[in-house]
């Protein structure tokens, strides 16, 4: 055994995990709010760095990958000790470190719930084994039925010891150590699709995703359902034109991979888009789509909380997909704080076209949060609306700039 490794158990095993302080200070806390797989996540954790430290080589540099509940990094961080450090990256924070080699450079113990796609697991596995220390722990905790053995094989990938430790409460955490820093690379995310004769385009659209990203690299249907009733709609054709000519810009609420982003700007030349995302992944993905399509001049993509940082009644046109669950749970409410959102920032007389699963029923919502609603399209399963935020008189729309819907 090497000095580096001496102070932790032999390869394959993991310290006695039983219930610690950062977990009760997760369930005291009536500002944190963790599950099963956060509090055996906590617990872990805790083992391992008491060892460490019962051993003389205290670990000081933790690292939490997103902290989706925003729980983790608060019960860690007041208990650990001071000399100890704790890095944070959290998808969905406009205000998080970023996810790159800087954040876990020198880490020792890294914790992170498992993420739903292999892609992302095995990109963050990955920047892990070439950016921590060689003895990082990494502690990747999931509840069971999410967990696969796919997920042991990706994680063997990048380090030479992955072991599953005892399952409590339906949870079970992944520990993975020893990294191989000549493991080959994840291959780039990024997929051709050709939709030139559907959205009259001259050459394929490419998606790219990085980290988190909903629906990685793949053209949801939803989205492209929208995309499709759009542009094939005058009124959505000619409000884009005046944005193109006015160089007022469309936005994108919720840009995900960035394909709405993209396909606006690649059929309006000089159109110019915002496109926004919660999810720091998603931004990455949009801003990389943005230049894999040559379009990166006039698409600015914002780390932003919907709409927040943009002022009242100043939108003409936003597009938007919201998502329909939390986590793994269908969830309607974060898709009606996104249209309160776009109904608070469109200007009067303003348009937000929505897509959304026919079965939710969003229309009430939109009709209370931006104004009168008409449905343009639906199938088996979405339905595509347009709300117009009510004016007293309508303003003209120049038109130009802009090509023709494709036949």
């Amino acid at each position: 055994m090497t000095e580096s490794t001496a102070h932790l158990p032999a390869p394959g095993t993991t310290p006695t995990v039983t219930p610690g302080r950062f977990a009760a200070q997760l369930r005291d806390d009536p500002d944190l709010h963790g599950d099963a797989a956060d509090l055996l996540l906590l617990d872990t954790a805790e083992a391992w760095l008491d060892t460490a430290a019962e051993h003389g080589r205290p670990m000081h540099a933790v690292a939490v990958l997103d902290d989706r509940s925003d729980s983790l990094t608060p019960a860690l961080s007041a208990g650990t000790p001071e000399m100890t450090r704790v890095r944070r990256f959290r998808d969905e924070d406009p205000a998080t470190d970023p996810l790159d080699e800087r954040l876990l450079t020198g880490a020792e113990l890294v914790l992170m719930p498992l993420p739903r796609s292999l892609e992302t697991l095995e990109e963050w596995a990955a920047l892990i084994a070439r950016s921590a220390t060689p003895q990082v722990v990494v502690l990747a905790a999931g509840r069971d039925k999410h967990m696969t053995r796919s997920m042991n094989e990706v994680l063997s990938r990048h380090f030479t010891d992955v072991s599953a430790g005892r399952g409590r409460s339906k949870s079970r955490v992944l520990t993975a150590r020893a990294p191989r820093r000549d493991a080959a690379a994840p291959r780039k995310r990024c997929r051709d699709y050709d939709v030139r004769a559907e959205w009259g385009l001259g050459a394929p659209l490419t998606l790219c995703a990085v980290g988190a990203v909903y629906g990685g690299d793949s053209l949801d249907p939803g989205t492209r359902f929208l995309l499709s009733t759009v542009l094939d709609d005058a009124e959505a054709t000619a409000q884009l034109r005046s944005l193109a000519e006015t160089g007022v810009p469309m936005v994108d609420l919720g840009c995900g991979n960035g394909t709405v982003a993209a396909v606006a700007a690649l059929r309006c030349p000089d159109l110019r888009v915002l496109a926004t995302d919660i999810s720091a992944s998603a931004v990455a993905s949009a801003r990389l789509t943005a230049a894999a399509n040559g379009v990166a001049d006039r698409i600015e993509v914002l780390h932003d909380d919907g709409l927040l940082s943009l002022p009242d009644s100043s939108q003409h046109l936003i597009l938007l997909n919201p998502p329909f669950h939390r986590g793994n749970a269908v969830d309607p409410t974060v898709a009606h704080r996104m249209i309160r959102q776009a109904g608070r920032a469109l200007a009067p007389g303003g348009a937000l076209y929505c897509v959304w699963n026919s079965h939710l029923r969003h229309r009430p919502v939109l009709e209370a949060a931006v104004g009168p609603t008409l449905q343009l399209a639906r199938n088996p399963k979405f339905t595509v609306t347009v709300s117009t935020r009510p004016v007293s008189r309508t303003a003209g729309h120049p038109v130009s700039g802009c090509t023709s819907p494709a036949a």
